[in-house]
């Protein structure tokens, strides 16, 4: 038992020593490699810290150089400044000396103009001397002041210069009055002549014919309700009175009188006449005049050669045959206007096709549907702008009468044809009222000049005579008078065509035989 033990003991004891002599040589082995790595490390710090310090003086070496360029460059700047401003100096230096030799000569030149200024006073002085004298003299002679005698001079110059002008303005406004005069009127006779329209009237009321007064009953209703159907869908007033044979339709919209015209001529001739079939009629009627207008106005623009015209401007042509202005129908007046225009363009060298066009365009404001307060010559220019119409056509349809500026060659053209159309006798038809007030304005605008003893408007307003008292007026007055009297009523009154100024002086002697 005690052998086992020992042998266990001396086994323990064996394994101790063993694992103590196993630890003591791996912590031998563990300091050498240690020290092995440390050894290497420090060879590879000092590797790394020459090639730093060598990289370092490299890199210093680099910036030495460079600055010393920098430097050298400098240095060269500075050199060539300096070289510059002592060049700079030496021209200061010469242009000094320059400026001082020109000083010197403009003093001496100052002081020969002061003597000569010198002399030129004592001459000056001599002379207003002499010529006091001299108009002394004078004065003695003549009994009056030399004032006196200046404004006597000038006096008679003036009233000598005022003859003259007077004459010179009479002498050119012959002669311009006598050439414009020939020249307009041939244009204007030529073209009146090559037109050769016709006249037309329309009015409020078209007249509906009927074979019998039987007809009239049918077209009443029982207690009225086809009339009162018809009026409603049409807009127009039916007067049936005891007219024979006529049914009377009245409204100022013309479209709506022929509406309603064809639509009592559709049921007049169909029989069956009744507040449906009114409606039925009525409406199948507005589309055919709708497609009638289109068709009108395709066949203007044919008639007259005018193309690419937007549709909607179609429309408003086709639309102008239902419309009339001061009685005068208002498609009869734009094609009247349209060639008259061209054939003047054609007589100046103008473009005839936008002259006929711009003429055809310029009432097309009045046939508008939109709800505008602004005058019709605009309201058609901005029609014509949304259709893309050439600027030189919309301004002559907004300028034709005068409320924009003419600024295309064609507007004045337009402006002439429509006052040749709207005051050909009977073409318009004028309220009494209104006509007599236009004459008396005009009389009334001719006696506020002095000198004016009476005035007569004749010629329907196309021409003004006035007599003037010889005792207050002269013959070179009268001219400025009826030029005067001309302005003044061509800027405060509205009239058709022109009005010819007729300024009658005469002296009368009176004697009685005893």
């Amino acid at each position: 038992m005690s052998t086992s033990i020992i042998i266990i003991i001396t086994f323990i004891i064996s394994v101790a020593v063993t694992a103590v002599v196993s630890v003591l040589v791996q912590n031998s082995i563990r300091k050498k490699h240690s020290s092995e790595i440390i050894r290497n490390a420090e060879k590879e710090a000092e590797r790394i810290k020459n090639d730093k310090i060598f990289q370092a003086k490299e890199k210093f070496l680099q910036l030495k150089s460079e600055h010393e360029q920098y430097i050298n460059e400098k240095n060269s700047a500075i050199q060539q400044t300096e070289n510059k401003l002592k060049q700079r100096e030496m021209q200061m230096n010469q242009q000094n000396s320059e400026l001082q030799k020109k000083i010197k000569e403009a003093d001496a030149q100052r002081e020969h103009l002061k003597a000569q200024t010198e002399a030129a006073s004592r001459k000056k002085e001599e002379y207003e001397k002499l010529r006091q004298e001299a108009l002394d003299k004078i004065e003695n002679i003549a009994g009056m002041s030399a004032s006196q005698a200046k404004e006597q001079l000038i006096q008679a110059m003036k009233d000598e210069a005022r003859t003259q002008a007077m004459s010179y303005i009479n002498d050119v406004m012959d002669e311009a009055r006598l050439n414009a005069s020939k020249e307009a009127k041939r244009i204007v006779i030529n073209t009146i002549q090559r037109v050769a329209p016709e006249t037309a009237i329309e009015n409020a009321v078209t007249v509906f014919n009927i074979e019998s007064d039987e007809i009239k009953g049918r077209i009443i209703g029982r207690e009225g309700r086809n009339i009162r159907a018809l009026e409603a869908a049409t807009g127009v007033e039916i007067v049936v009175d005891d007219t024979p044979e006529a049914i009377l339709l009245s409204a100022f919209d013309p479209v709506r009188r022929e509406v309603a015209r064809l639509a009592l001529h559709q049921l007049v001739t169909d029989g069956r006449i009744h507040p449906a079939r009114i409606e039925e009629v009525v409406a199948k009627v507005q589309k055919q005049l709708e497609d009638e207008i289109m068709e009108t106005g395709k066949r203007t623009c044919i008639d007259l050669g005018i193309h690419g015209l937007n549709v909607e401007l179609v429309r408003m042509v086709g639309r102008m045959k239902y419309r009339s202005s001061y009685g005068q129908n208002l498609l009869q007046h734009a094609r009247e206007v349209a060639n008259i225009s061209a054939t003047m363009a054609s007589e100046l060298g103008l473009n005839p096709k936008a002259a006929k066009r711009a003429g055809l365009l310029h009432d097309i404001g009045k046939v508008s549907e939109e709800n505008s307060e602004l005058p019709h010559a605009i309201l058609g220019m901005q029609l014509a702008e949304k259709c893309k119409e050439k600027p030189e056509i919309c301004n002559a349809i907004g300028a034709h009468h005068e409320e924009i500026e003419m600024t295309s060659l064609i507007s004045p053209l337009v402006l002439v044809a429509d006052a040749i159309s709207g005051a050909r006798p009977g073409a318009r038809r004028e309220v009494i009222e209104s006509y007599i007030k236009r004459l008396k304005d005009m009389e009334g605008i001719a006696l506020a000049h002095p000198g004016v003893t009476k005035t007569y408007a004749i010629q329907a307003g196309r021409e003004l005579r006035v007599i003037v008292g010889a005792d207050q007026v002269s013959d070179a007055e009268s001219e400025v008078l009826s030029n005067e009297i001309a302005k003044k009523i061509q800027d405060e009154m509205v009239y058709p065509g022109q009005v010819k100024i007729t300024v009658i002086r005469e002296t009368r002697s009176v004697a009685y035989a005893k």
